[in-house]
């Protein structure tokens, strides 16, 4: 069964053993995040197949990782499977087996 994990500073921020990979970004559903971790950003980005993406930053070691993290509240139809969904950049490690 394949599993995914992020991590930031040795802190697991999210664990699955589903989720969804699109565009070689592993997307966590919400209920495998520690959203204690997170805080949600006001910014927002558009992809033309995805839709409005919404940002979270991330508290680590005293830092705050600015826009990090990424989900699509409202996706457009062809990206349904990933609604809510929890996506993370560097320096958040993702790995999967």
């Amino acid at each position: 069964m394949p599993h995914a994990k992020a991590q930031i500073d040795g802190k697991t921020v999210a664990e699955a053993d589903s989720f969804e990979i699109v565009e070689g970004n592993v997307y966590f559903p919400p209920s495998s995040v520690d959203q204690n971790l997170l805080t949600k950003s006001s910014t927002t980005t558009y992809c033309g197949w995805k839709g409005s993406a919404s940002y979270y930053s991330i508290e680590a070691d005293g830092k705050t990782l600015k826009d990090v993290a990424w989900y699509y509240a409202e996706p457009l139809e062809k990206a349904t499977h990933i609604k809510d969904f929890v996506a993370f950049g560097k320096p958040v490690h993702v790995v999967r087996d």
